[in-house]
């Protein structure tokens, strides 16, 4: 068995589409912590709770129940209190709240709990902000993976075309940066790469380059 992976990583550093590769590879459960809080965010906007109101988040973080599922195609899917939000949370609307939800302490620490509990049933395939230095910090491997703000702009540009969203692409990169700085600055386990995490900079690299790379690795070639 090739133990617990952790992969880590700003906004559009193509830490999903890899994790969702490799797990599949592996035959692991892909746990995708952003899909996670974007569920409880995406929960806390339709309850119409304020995004400043700290108190009312981490109340509504304590009473929800978050599934991450296969289908028999084995597509993750996101349940949230027993609804399906797959499609949903992925909305701009959400991408644009999600790190405010994230960085409370609260909602951080319900949230960990629950995909430490995933990582201690079964074999996992973890990707996020802070899964190798906070989360997982013991996972046998761990990667950080990273992008220019040039090209995870052109990803998230292409993310939003192929969904027939409209953006206009300076916005989106503005976005980026501003949600890589309160990753980053938040006081809970904020974005950083853990000591003995392997570095990968996808940029010039396509997603089933960086698979291999990162399998390479895993399995010692």
């Amino acid at each position: 068995m090739v133990g617990n992976v952790a992969i880590d990583g700003p906004a559009g550093a193509g830490k999903s589409t890899v994790s969702k590769l490799l797990a599949d590879e592996l035959g692991y459960l892909y746990v995708d912590t952003g899909a996670m809080y974007r569920a409880l965010t995406w929960k806390v906007m339709n309850q119409n709770i304020a995004m400043d109101d700290e108190v009312e988040i981490a109340r509504a973080a304590e009473f929800t129940d978050i599934e991450l599922k296969y289908d028999a195609q084995r597509v993750l899917r996101v349940f949230c209190d027993g609804q399906e939000v797959t499609s949903e949370i992925r909305q701009q609307v959400v991408s644009k709240n999600v790190s405010k939800v994230a960085r409370i302490a609260a909602v951080r620490h319900h949230m960990v709990r629950l995909q430490r509990r995933m990582a201690d049933k079964q074999p996992v395939v973890m990707d996020g902000r802070d899964i190798g230095s906070y989360v997982i910090p013991h996972a046998q491997h761990k990667f950080f993976l990273t992008a220019s703000i040039e090209e995870r702009a052109r990803r998230r540009c292409q993310q939003l075309d192929e969904q027939n969203i409209p953006f206009i692409g300076e916005e989106v990169k503005k976005e980026i940066e501003v949600r890589d700085e309160m990753d980053r600055s938040r006081e809970i386990a904020p974005l950083i790469k853990a000591p003995d995490a392997i570095l990968l900079d996808t940029s010039c690299q396509t997603v089933e380059e960086v698979v291999d790379e990162v399998l390479k690795v895993i399995r010692g070639e």
